[in-house]
């Protein structure tokens, strides 16, 4: 990472792997199951030994961690653990980093008029010291992933991937990931630049409104309840016109790469909550797959 040479990321190293755990804002899809529960049991299908889909929200503060002794219990029994990313490969940040500059030419403050750009640097410098002069080589979405993880409401938010990697560190499992890094920021780079503008304006025009946006979608996590998240999520006009790329492609993609993991050994997948429900959520497409999915409690 030495060699990398945006400022921001070399002295606030911790700060970058917060916003990689932010590369798909945590939208939640449901259709009319009611099950509630954020672990599930993949079975059948040939499979020798079951596997877990366990569904993540990146960030939460530490009093609303949710670990219950069945998700102990089935990460212990798990030989590996599987995340979005393969937050083990130690060149993935220096991977991320050099795919978020902006190699149009312009500077991040090309993209606001004066007047915008005055109220981004008060509001950046406000909500996290961050110097918007230091990432003028970023691309926009950069900004939105800031807003992100500074709306958890906390000083010292808690990362389900983060915990869950050491654990799996200290247990000796290893760490495998259902994409690579530029996969998720093509993702990001589908939402015209035009709306990700108009949305972060709106973001720090609004800054209650993302806080309270999150907490609500915290308080449905930790219910564990996947139906309300799916109503919370698809209430929010600035994601649902890109539902389709942030979820359902995506999911379609890893179900293939599940089916050629699971065969060699239990994994614990941990994935974003939103990732589970819904006609094309992994919990669905794993049914249609022919596997057997149920929740454990």
């Amino acid at each position: 990472m030495e060699s990398f040479s945006i400022p921001i990321f070399r002295r606030a190293p911790r700060l970058f792997e917060q916003l990689l755990l932010f590369f798909v804002l945590l939208p939640a899809i449901s259709n009319a199951q009611t099950d509630k529960s954020l672990l599930w049991r993949i079975s059948g299908n040939g499979l020798s030994q079951s596997s877990y889909l366990f569904g993540t929200i990146h960030l939460i503060c530490a009093d609303k961690f949710l670990w219950t002794p069945a998700m102990e219990s089935a990460f212990g029994i798990s030989d590996k653990v599987c995340f979005e990313l393969d937050l083990s490969d130690g060149s993935m940040m220096a991977d991320a980093a050099a795919q978020m500059v902006d190699l149009s030419g312009k500077k991040l403050k090309d993209y606001f008029t004066v007047e915008q750009y005055a109220k981004l640097t008060d509001y950046f410098q406000a909500h996290g010291g961050i110097d918007l002069v230091q990432i003028q080589q970023m691309k926009p979405f950069v900004l939105q992933m800031f807003m992100v993880s500074k709306s958890t409401g906390c000083d010292k938010p808690v990362s389900y991937e983060d915990s869950l990697m050491k654990m799996a560190k200290v247990q000796h499992k290893p760490i495998m990931g259902l994409e690579v890094v530029k996969e998720q920021i093509d993702v990001l780079e589908r939402t015209p630049t035009e709306k990700v503008v108009a949305d972060i304006l709106k973001g720090i025009s609004t800054p209650e409104a993302v806080d309270d946006g999150y907490d609500k979608m915290v308080e449905v996590y930790v219910k564990q309840d996947l139906p309300e998240l799916y109503r919370v999520t698809t209430t929010d006009s600035s994601l649902k016109d890109d539902l389709g790329a942030f979820l359902d492609e995506r999911n379609k993609k890893w179900i293939v790469r599940m089916v050629d993991k699971m065969p060699q050994a239990s994994t614990f997948f941990a994935v974003g909550a939103g990732h589970l429900y819904g006609a094309n959520g992994v919990i669905n497409l794993l049914k249609q797959a022919g596997y057997m999915v149920e929740p454990v409690w």
